[in-house]
This record gives structure tokens, C-alpha cells and sequence, in this order.
């Protein structure tokens, strides 16, 4: 099944004039990206939904879950979340990998913080955050339900 979509989106992407001889030997984007990139193949026994542009998948790890989120480039809290959530910033603490990408995170006091890949990152309540440049973010992360800012020992927004 996943050869047919393959083949499907190289004919579409073939009939482009101007990439016709560029595309032949290559699958499409998406279709590489989960074929050459264990990072971005789905992950097995995981929920897949996508939400506010963010493809989100979470399975269950002891009392944690662990969830896997692919942030695609342009993506914006603030433009793609806040709609959906409702709140002015992010107010859910991210502790994890940063496993590809560049993530710029801006809380409300003004203080900045960029993550770039390979990257251990802890990202308290209360900020906004956008992915920098072309490439998708992927970002794994241990999560408790409404518990992980006591379980993991984090101030529930962020400080100096």
C-alpha cells in the first residue's frame, strides 16, 4: 500500500516540467521523509492525530506516556495553537529530546531561549515557541497528565 502512494506521488510531482528529471529517481518529499528518516516514520503501538499542524503521537510508558511531536517549519504557538487552546501562551512544561531541528522559545518576561538538535530540553509554562528555519522540529517528551510539573520536580512557570 504505502509502494502505491509512493509511485502515485512521483507521477504528480513528475509532471512538473521544470523537475520532471529531478523527481524521476526520487519518491515524494513526504514518502522519503518516512522512508529514509526513522525520526519521522510512524511509531508503532502510538495514537496518531495531528493537531494544530503538529503531527502528535503518544503511547503509553509505565505511569508516563511518551509523546513524539513533529513540528513542521513555520509553525507558531501563538498562531497555530492559541486558537485552538485558548490561552495567550503555552502553559504545558516539555521535558525531552529534541531529536532534529531548532526550536526559539519566549516566555513572558522577555527571556529567550533557542534549542537546536541533539538537544536534552526543559521548557516551562507560560511561553511561546516557533520552529526556526526549513526543517521540521521533532521533539520527544516524557509526560504525567496534569501531573508532570510536580512529578518532575518543575516551578509551574517559568522564573528567574
Amino acid at each position: 500500500m504505502t509502494k502505491k502512494k509512493v509511485v502515485r506521488k512521483t507521477k504528480r510531482k513528475a509532471a512538473k516540467p521544470t523537475k520532471k528529471a529531478a523527481t524521476r529517481s526520487k519518491p515524494a518529499r513526504s514518502a522519503r521523509r518516512a522512508s529514509s528518516s526513522p525520526l519521522l516514520a510512524p511509531v508503532k503501538g502510538a495514537t496518531r492525530r495531528e493537531i494544530g499542524h503538529v503531527l502528535l503521537e503518544v503511547g503509553q510508558a509505565g505511569a508516563a506516556r511518551v509523546k513524539r511531536m513533529i513540528y513542521p517549519p513555520g509553525f507558531r504557538w501563538s498562531v497555530d495553537m492559541k486558537p485552538i487552546v485558548g490561552t495567550d501562551l503555552c502553559m504545558h512544561a516539555h521535558v525531552g529530546f529534541l531529536a532534529h531541528g531548532e526550536i526559539h522559545i519566549e516566555y513572558a518576561d522577555g527571556c529567550v531561549i533557542e534549542h537546536k538538535a541533539p538537544q536534552i530540553v526543559v521548557i516551562e509554562p507560560g511561553h511561546d515557541g516557533w520552529v526556526v528555519g526549513k526543517n521540521p522540529v521533532v521533539l520527544i517528551e516524557f509526560y504525567f497528565e496534569k501531573d508532570t510539573i510536580r512529578r518532575l520536580g518543575m516551578p509551574d512557570q517559568h522564573r528567574h
